[in-house]
């Protein structure tokens, strides 16, 4: 199945990837080599990650060993991925009560 990023996921992107280059430069191909691994995997079995229980239809895949998370939802046409984000960070629809 086609994997497309929404303009959010897209800045969230620019952003991992510019703070890696500032504080973690000899980060930066791993990091990017485990997120195609990723984008793979969900383009090849998109229901394989597990469920965000505050947000039906939203699946979250760890990008471990690095510590950000990639949330994604299965449209009939394609997976979208709706925003990456590091792990320790409370996600913008946690803050608004889950909605």
């Amino acid at each position: 199945m086609k994997v497309v990023y929404t303009d959010e996921a897209l800045r969230d992107l620019d952003g991992i990837l510019a703070h890696i280059a500032e504080h973690y430069p000899g980060v930066r191909t791993g990091f990017e080599s485990r997120l195609h691994s990723i984008v793979r995997r969900i383009g090849e079995w998109p229901r394989s990650a597990a469920v965000v229980e505050e947000r039906p239809g939203v699946r979250v895949v760890p990008l471990a060993p690095y510590p950000y998370k990639l949330f994604y939802r299965v449209a009939p046409d394609a997976v979208q991925i709706l925003y990456l984000h590091h792990a320790a960070r409370q996600k913008e629809w946690e803050r608004k009560g889950g909605g």
